[in-house]
């Protein structure tokens, strides 16, 4: 399968704080970047997976991707 990359929003709570999030991840398939971005989450900011709730997972054509080391994962842009 091809890589696609993939655009995740959402929310976590840290001692009765609430935190935004957004990430660009590349993979195959939907549940596998809600389990990666759960464990990315939780391990960086010790927290619970019941205390991150994800709101949103978008697919994103490569043109849309913003990360540069994504981009040039994806063959959009070239190492100089």
């Amino acid at each position: 399968m091809d890589e696609i990359a993939w655009s995740v929003t959402g929310t976590y709570r840290k001692n009765k704080h609430t935190f935004k999030f957004a990430k660009e991840l590349i993979g195959e398939k939907e549940s596998h970047i809600r389990e990666r971005t759960l464990s990315d989450i939780g391990s960086r900011h010790r927290i619970r997976r019941r205390d991150i709730e994800i709101s949103e997972i978008k697919q994103l054509k490569p043109a849309e991707v913003k990360s540069l080391e994504l981009r040039r994962r994806l063959g959009v842009e070239s190492a100089q």
